[in-house]
């Protein structure tokens, strides 16, 4: 009798949910949420990449007001910024950007510390997710925060890539 409650038990264990990361960076069964600290005032301004899990990623962020609205510029480490993305708030920490060409993103705020100077940012689809910084070095008791808000949000954290 013990013997065949252990193989149902092993067997039950083999029909585990398998993580869906068939795209992007996160496990798509895990739950997001967007952090209930936002504050779009104290998000203003910009933004260092201090990890990404995309070689593609900006070098930088900037949360700033346009002639359409909030938006986002996005540059690489040689300051080309690749136009202004408006920003469309569709709830707390959350965000509808659209590209210069039209193309869309959602942009959530998963987690900012208390001062607002470090955060994580990524979206349900799991396409991005990034740690963001006020400064380009420093603040590593936050960064391991970060790393730690993401895996909790269902990344994979051993994709991430961490900038010097």
């Amino acid at each position: 009798m013990k013997r065949a409650l252990l193989a149902l038990i092993l067997l039950a264990g083999c029909g585990a949910q398998v993580p869906s990361l068939t795209e992007g960076y996160r496990d798509q069964s895990a739950l997001i949420g967007s952090t209930s600290r936002y504050d779009a005032a104290r998000f203003k301004g910009a933004w260092v990449m201090r990890g990404s899990f995309d070689a593609d990623a900006p070098a930088t962020v900037a949360f700033v007001d346009s002639t359409g609205g909030p938006a986002f510029q996005f540059c690489d480490g040689a300051g080309i910024c690749d136009g202004v993305w408006l920003a469309t708030s569709t709830g707390q920490g959350r965000y509808a950007l659209t590209r210069p060409d039209g193309g869309t993103r959602e942009f959530w705020v998963l987690w900012v510390d208390e001062g607002f100077r470090t955060a994580v940012v990524g979206n349900p689809a799991g396409d991005f997710g990034w740690i963001l910084d006020r400064k380009p070095t420093g603040g590593a008791d936050r960064i391991t925060a970060a790393q730690e808000i993401l895996d909790f949000n269902g990344y994979d954290i051993s994709q991430l890539r961490m900038r010097k």
